[in-house]
């Protein structure tokens, strides 16, 4: 009687990376608050903030709603997943990391697994935010928001993992929380989240074409308008460059960490 042989080793490791990705999501989905105060920042800016520009010549292609949401759109992204390494700041304390260390799950699967919870979670709340926008008067093709929500993919990839990889280099929200504020506050404003940057003086215009998601935003935007030419090319390449660069750094630093 032949014994059934083993898995071969991508079979293993989706298979490990599915296991945490579950495991996550559960966790995420009992915790409804948190969703809800996830997605409340864009809403209020959304509700609060967007009505006002709706007579303001914003000097882009589309009106004031197809402005707004895209940026809003990558705005959550980057909030959400640059503070997802704070789950592993807990698991620390609580010493859920010490227990995982001796599993045999692929330590790169650790960080794809609550990767994939993360990107499943942004886009059920931009969805939602869509569909309040929809209700605020925004109208866009259904294929350019489909690309609004891949470049939010694309985003959540990236700045989780190396929120996830800040968190195992420290050892406390006290020292994590300053270091995503520090970068998350110059990132927006330089990325004309909620006003495009065609509006700035040249010197802050040049400057925030240093910023990779000053791309991305137009990219959603153009999208979000019909137009799926060169702009959303370049913000494709932006946000596939970043992520290119960025999943593999942590998963190094991942490992290093001995996660």
């Amino acid at each position: 009687m032949s014994t059934p042989s083993a898995p071969s080793a991508p079979a293993a490791f989706l298979a490990d990376t599915l296991l945490i990705f579950g495991r996550y999501l559960r966790q995420t989905l009992a915790a409804r608050v948190g969703l809800v105060f996830g997605l409340l920042q864009p809403l209020l800016f959304l509700v609060l903030f967007g009505p006002l520009l709706h007579e303001v010549p914003l000097g882009g292609k589309g009106d004031s709603w197809q402005t707004l949401v895209p940026g809003l759109l990558v705005q959550l992204g980057l909030f959400s997943a640059a503070f997802a390494g704070f789950g592993i700041l807990i698991e620390k304390q609580q010493g859920i990391l010490e227990r995982m260390r001796v599993t045999p799950v692929s330590r790169v699967a650790l960080l794809l697994g609550r990767v994939l919870k993360d990107i499943v979670q942004l886009l059920v709340q931009s969805l939602l935010l869509v569909l309040v926008g929809l209700a605020f008067g925004l109208r866009a093709p259904i294929l350019g928001m489909l690309v609004g929500f891949g470049f939010v993919a694309l985003m959540t990839a990236s700045i989780a993992s190396l929120s996830y990889a800040l968190a195992m280099r420290v050892d406390s929200p006290q020292e994590f929380a300053p270091v995503v504020n520090s970068v998350n506050l110059p990132v927006m404003l330089l990325s004309g989240i909620l006003l495009p940057m065609s509006l700035a003086p040249d010197w802050l215009d040049g400057l925030s074409r240093a910023n990779p998601l000053r791309y991305v935003v137009l990219a959603v935007r153009s999208a979000f308008v019909g137009d799926y030419g060169g702009t959303v090319g370049t913000g494709a390449l932006a946000a596939l460059g970043l992520t290119a660069v960025s999943v593999p750094v942590a998963v190094r630093l991942f490992r290093r960490a001995g996660a």
